[in-house]
């Protein structure tokens, strides 16, 4: 997949591979450009390829071919420690014997930057991320939250064009993570800061980026804004891999223009739009998010398909109704409705009939 384009990219990998054996590539002919000031996220599960790729680019790895660039220039000779790059890390990496300040004016002292100008950039990138008043106090007597803040903003105190972080909230709790998600974003927006961020947590990636690149299998599967990537995924993989989402397998009986009539293995016809089908005969996956399916009869467009479904369970969640159906022999198949005050509450062993529209519905590959 090529997700080269921008003529005025400020980070290129062109034609990038990696193997650490000599024989398998973990990173397979990577071609990708950000423009200057864009927040990417590198997202996709376990040893697909996403460090590895974040790893070369700040210089801990070495491309096995290909050419890596940073503003136009090629940095695959250049040591990490020349390349004026921002790093964070999920363990944060601070030096335990040095201050708050200490740890923040260690690489202004390494650019041999002086002494009142330094004391000035610590005093700035602490105020940013709200932590002034801690700059006397060593890592120990700091909180998880309040050490990846001091990460972050020693990430930041050398006003570097380019920011590298990996996993940098995964050992906070779900309500700090979130906060920093926000702070992180407005930061690296305000600031220009061009950011290459890696995560396996999908939500993390779609409340963040700019765009998303969904790495599997050494391979970039698609590159979109993260509403693209959820609403339009390109292949069976992202489409499981981003959000919740229900599957129906079955094989393609016509294909007219935009529509594909699907036959369905446990019984039922459906319209679907064919984004990785392109012939009759073929088998596909088609892919339906949970909330854009309906049981509510009046609410049901007059042109949306219909199926039987059974329903399994019904979970109150306080600003959604969840419900696990049968349907066309599957157990897995899920809704998501809003607590509405005229929205039917189902019961289990009910029989009802469930709908969506075709453009709804994507028949991908199988």
């Amino acid at each position: 997949m090529n997700t080269s384009s921008n003529d005025a990219a400020f980070v290129e990998f062109e034609r990038v591979q990696k193997s650490y054996d000599g024989e398998a590539l973990v990173v397979k002919d990577l071609n990708l450009s950000l423009p200057k000031g864009e927040f990417l996220t590198m997202l996709g599960p376990s040893g697909s390829g996403k460090t590895t790729c974040l790893m070369m680019l700040a210089g801990f790895e070495t491309a096995t071919h290909g050419d890596i660039r940073l503003d136009g220039k090629s940095i695959n000779n250049i040591p990490p420690h020349k390349r004026g790059i921002g790093m964070v890390f999920q363990n944060y990496a601070l030096f335990p014997h040095m201050t708050v300040a200490e740890n923040l004016s260690f690489p202004l002292e390494v650019r041999k930057i002086g002494k009142s100008e330094r004391e000035e950039k610590v005093k700035r990138a602490l105020d940013m991320v709200q932590m002034g008043d801690f700059a006397g106090r060593r890592p120990a007597q700091l909180s998880g939250g309040q050490q990846q803040r001091i990460a972050l903003s020693r990430a930041l105190v050398f006003e570097p064009e380019l920011v590298l972080m990996d996993e940098p909230l995964g050992a906070l709790d779900k309500q700090l993570r979130e906060t920093l998600q926000f702070e992180i974003t407005n930061l690296a927006h305000d600031l220009g800061i061009t950011t290459v961020y890696v995560t396996h947590d999908q939500t993390e990636a779609l409340t963040m980026s700019d765009r998303v690149a969904v790495f599997d299998d050494g391979r970039i599967q698609q590159l979109a804004p993260p509403d693209q990537l959820y609403e339009a995924p390109e292949n069976s993989f992202v489409a499981q891999f981003i959000g919740e989402n229900n599957t129906l397998e079955g094989v393609v009986k016509e294909i007219n223009n935009d529509r594909a009539l699907v036959q369905l293995d446990g019984g039922g016809l459906i319209d679907a739009k064919p984004v990785n089908v392109s012939k009759v005969g073929e088998r596909t996956r088609v892919s339906i998010r949970p909330e854009r399916v309906e049981y509510n009869k009046d609410r049901l467009s007059a042109d949306a398909h219909t199926l039987n479904a059974e329903v399994l369970e019904f979970i109150y969640m306080g600003d959604i109704f969840r419900t696990r159906l049968r349907v066309a022999g599957r157990d897995d198949f899920v809704i998501k409705t809003r607590n509405a005050p005229d929205q039917v509450r189902l019961k289990p062993g009910q029989q009802i009939e469930i709908g969506w529209l075709a453009e709804d519905c994507r028949a991908l590959d199988a």
